[in-house]
C-alpha cells in the first residue's frame, strides 16, 4: 500500500495529476488506475444553486473515509486509495471531491474506485447547505444512493421515502 496519506479533507482545491501520481509513486506495479471527480452543479432538485457549502467534523470524517478505504482493500485486489474531498464554501464548477485507486489491473480499480464513491456517498459525515432562489436548503440523502450501496452488500436507510 502507498505511503501516501489516503484522506486529506481540505478547503483549497486539488490536482488530479499531482493526486496519482504522487499516489502511484514508483511503484513498478501499477497497472491500472481508475479515478473520479465531482464537482459542484448549478441545479439540483429542479432549482437552480448558485453555491454549495460543506461541513464536516474534523478527526471524526477522516476517520470514516479511512474504514471505507480499509474495505475496499479487503474487498478488492488494490495497491491504493485517495480521497481528497473538499469543505467550505463551493461554487458550480468547482472540483468537490476524487477517488482515486491504484491497482496492478484494471478490473480491480474500477470496482474499487465505484464502490468507494457509492460508499462515500452514503456513509461519510458531510453536510451540504445548497444557495438557491428560493433561499439555503440542506441536501438529502438520496434513495438512488442507498440503493447503490446495497449492491455491495451494505444495507443503509439514509434517504427518508417520500
Amino acid at each position: 500500500m502507498s505511503q501516501l496519506t489516503r484522506v486529506s479533507i481540505q478547503t483549497q482545491d486539488f490536482d488530479l495529476a499531482s493526486e496519482v501520481a504522487a499516489l502511484r509513486g514508483k511503484d513498478m506495479r501499477v497497472g491500472a488506475v481508475c479515478s473520479f471527480i465531482g464537482t459542484v452543479r448549478d441545479r439540483n432538485d429542479g432549482s437552480a444553486v448558485a453555491s454549495m457549502e460543506l461541513e464536516h467534523y474534523p478527526g471524526m470524517t477522516e476517520k470514516a473515509i479511512e474504514a471505507m478505504i480499509d474495505d475496499a482493500v479487503r474487498r478488492f485486489d488494490i495497491l491504493g486509495a485517495r480521497v481528497v474531498h473538499r469543505v467550505g464554501l463551493l461554487q458550480p464548477l468547482d472540483q468537490i471531491m476524487m477517488v482515486a485507486v491504484i491497482s496492478a489491473h484494471r478490473g480491480s480499480s474500477f470496482e474499487a474506485c465505484e464502490f468507494l464513491m457509492d460508499y462515500l456517498k452514503t456513509q461519510a459525515p458531510f453536510w451540504k447547505k445548497e444557495q438557491t432562489p428560493e433561499g439555503a436548503r440542506w441536501v438529502d440523502a438520496r434513495v438512488a444512493d442507498d440503493k447503490a450501496l446495497a449492491r455491495w452488500g451494505i444495507h443503509a436507510a439514509n434517504a427518508q421515502k417520500v
